[in-house]
């Protein structure tokens, strides 16, 4: 079948080389945006007289038509099309007879493509938003439950000084606030119309480009011709943010999954999202944390391909860019998949305080409370430091926690130890006592908390 395109060529291609050039089976899922899009642009047609009236009234109820077919299933994607801009101008066409051909008239495929592109994930990227304030709510409500909880607070992944635990679930609430704000920074970003930049020079034609956008809800245009149809930045940077959101969903998948192994039994994931094993009877898998930090790398990969499409490209368009879809539909797929998995596991997550207490204890936290006791008591800290070291060495030797020790054997390593100590060096008073903003006590939890609700609350009305 010829071309829509042939002209100095005769249309005729192999077919081979028909399937390698085709994207209809991936861009097929911008029917909408496309058919949105030349809706507003037959609109702009008609405005500035290029059309008549008539034939932009013919163009938009054919369109239109075309739309409500495709979404009962009536109409089906003809596969041997090159893509879904050829596919809605070739039903038009069939439908309209001339009129149909008419559509095409001041604009491109490269700047078609650019503004599908950009009404797609302008939409995702909301939903997105959306589904990320849904986890972030999720997170800050188990923090609520568990903001009394003292658990033993890691760093190098050894048990370093008390926390609430729902201190260390507001940082998740907080990484995930900054996500949220750069996804809507990047659809900010995304929200100009390229429309009217046609091949890459513009057209002869009175278009209105500002209308035209208008009527799709951009609040500005590209201002470069050139630039409008042959940068993908906006794809880059959501990649950007949906890798970086991703990131974190892997950190806090890593942390569920050591929290709720029988080594740390800090947590209990529901049955609904964990799976048993083939042989083993008694095994309880984390399969969707497990997942969704294997699911990582795939959205890491997704940037880096389009980054590496992109880097030597000459201006303006290039069919390379062609590789720009499937990667960004397969990061957006990806990252719903996750977040959707993510929220409901978490808000069925139970939270298991008595062996997050036993772990902190057995785990001499409070070393540094012990030394700013003695360091109260009018001890150089960095001599403190090193009796607290040897108190916990007698402790292990012992069998005692710090709590435990008789007061006769703290005094044995110095006479500034009395009954005092042992509040002092109280696990639930060491998390209370971290008082700066930010920190694990229970008021400054409160804020966070609050803050968080918040925030939340922004970005549910803004969404």
């Amino acid at each position: 079948m010829s071309k829509l395109w042939a002209g100095v060529t005769s249309g005729e291609t192999d077919a081979l080389a028909d399937d390698f050039n085709s994207s209809i089976r991936f861009d097929c899922r911008m029917y909408r945006q496309d058919i949105e899009g030349s809706i507003a642009h037959a609109a702009m047609l008609g405005m500035q007289n290029i059309i008549t009236p008539q034939e932009a009234r013919q163009l938009q109820e054919g369109l239109k038509e075309i739309l409500a077919d495709l979404d009962s299933g009536k109409l089906a994607f003809d596969m041997t099309c090159e893509d879904i801009h050829m596919f809605v101008e070739q039903v038009l066409t069939q439908r309209l007879g001339d009129v149909g051909k008419k559509l095409h008239t001041a604009r491109s495929r490269n700047d078609q493509v650019a503004l599908d592109l950009r009404l797609y994930l302008r939409e995702e990227g909301k939903k997105l938003m959306q589904e990320l304030t849904a986890l972030i709510a999720a997170i800050t409500d188990q923090a609520e439950k568990c903001k009394t909880f003292v658990a033993p607070g890691y760093t190098h992944l050894q048990r370093a000084q008390p926390i609430l635990f729902g201190h260390h679930l507001l940082a998740y609430s907080m990484m995930l606030l900054r996500d949220a704000g750069r996804l809507r920074d990047a659809i900010e970003r995304m929200n100009v119309s390229p429309i009217g930049c046609c091949a890459l020079a513009g057209t002869t034609y009175h278009t209105d480009r500002w209308a035209e956008g208008l009527l799709l809800g951009f609040p500005d245009i590209a201002r470069n011709s050139i630039d409008g149809v042959s940068d993908r930045d906006f794809c880059l940077e959501l990649l950007s943010c949906l890798s970086i959101a991703m990131m974190h969903l892997s950190r806090f998948s890593e942390e569920l999954i050591l929290w709720s192994s029988w080594e740390f039994k800090f947590i209990k994931l529901s049955d609904s999202f964990t799976t048993g094993s083939s042989i083993m009877p008694q095994k309880k898998n984390p399969d969707m944390a497990e997942l969704i930090r294997g699911k990582t790398g795939r959205v890491y990969g997704d940037l880096m391909a389009l980054l590496t499409t992109l880097k030597g490209l000459p201006l303006a368009y290039n069919k390379d860019m062609q590789e720009d879809k499937e990667a960004i539909f397969d990061a957006v797929d990806t990252v719903h998949m996750c977040l959707g998995v993510m929220t409901p596991m978490i808000a069925s997550m139970e939270a298991l305080p008595e062996n997050m207490y036993k772990a902190a204890q057995n785990g001499f936290i409070n070393a540094t409370d012990l030394a700013d006791y003695l360091v109260k008591k009018g001890l150089p800290f960095r001599t403190a430091y090193k009796l607290s070291g040897g108190i916990v060495a007698a402790c292990m030797e012992k069998g005692w926690v710090l709590e435990t020790m008789p007061l006769e054997e703290y005094q044995k390593f110095s006479p500034l130890f009395a009954r005092d100590v042992y509040p002092a060096i109280d696990l639930k008073a060491c998390a209370s006592s971290r008082i700066s903003v930010g920190g694990t006590s229970p008021e400054s939890v409160e804020q966070q908390l609050a803050y968080v609700r918040q925030q939340v609350e922004k970005l549910t009305i803004d969404n």
